[in-house]
């Protein structure tokens, strides 16, 4: 037998009813369920067209390479706790890959396709994080003016096209090299590559030399 309800138990049910509601009383989602659950970028961030990133290029400020006087990696901090026990580099190794397998944030598996070289691996140790625009070349560019927040900031940049999972191979074999000096081996990189160089060292306003500006020109020179 249903017991008769009075007027204020009427109200308290409304207002629990109205605190598991939003403002528009739409239901709002169960913390458990994935429409609840915060998501890394589906896709790395893009530049945009050739055309703009030609424009950028001629706005780029062109000096001589700063000393490296006083540098270090840690002066760049990195990588940064992106929440729930996870880091930036996981970040970009879940976002880049593919059937990514995880022990709790730490990716163990997946699969990687190299856009610098066309390499294609399931083995998560020959895969490395690239800075775009490597730290070293930042702090000859500019950076050792800047506070180690604002290189931290940098180096943990996932809003930029700045942080890529690729090959180690040639991570390894770019280091800090401008575009110069180092390019992708696959030519089918170049356009990329500069845009998002440029787009990197306009949003962080640095400094590039008169033979890079060159092979960022060159580069953009392969674009369709």
């Amino acid at each position: 037998m249903s017991l008769p309800r009075s007027p204020r138990m009427v109200a308290a049910l409304i207002m629990l009813a109205a605190l598991a509601a939003g403002c528009d009383g739409t239901t709002l989602p169960d913390a458990s369920s994935p429409s609840a659950k915060k998501t890394g970028n589906a896709a790395p961030p893009k530049s945009g067209s050739a055309a703009s990133a030609k424009t950028a290029l001629a706005k780029l400020n062109v000096a001589s390479a700063e000393a490296m006087t006083g540098y270090t990696r840690e002066k760049f901090p990195h990588w940064r706790s992106a929440g729930s026990n996870c880091d930036v580099r996981d970040t970009v190794l879940e976002r880049d890959g593919k059937a990514i397998k995880k022990t709790g944030c730490n990716v163990t598996g997946g699969t990687w396709s190299s856009w610098y070289d066309g390499l294609t691996t399931s083995e998560p140790l020959k895969i490395d994080i690239d800075h775009m625009v490597p730290l070293a070349n930042a702090w000859r560019s500019g950076a050792n003016a800047w506070t180690t927040e604002q290189r931290g900031d940098f180096a943990n940049d996932l809003t930029r096209p700045q942080l890529f999972a690729v090959s180690a191979a040639s991570n390894r074999s770019k280091g800090d090299q401008a575009p110069d000096t180092w390019k992708p081996p696959s030519k089918d990189a170049w356009c990329t590559y500069a845009q998002d160089w440029i787009t990197v060292k306009t949003f962080y306003k640095l400094n590039i030399t008169a033979p890079e500006k060159a092979a960022l020109s060159d580069m953009l020179g392969t674009c369709a």
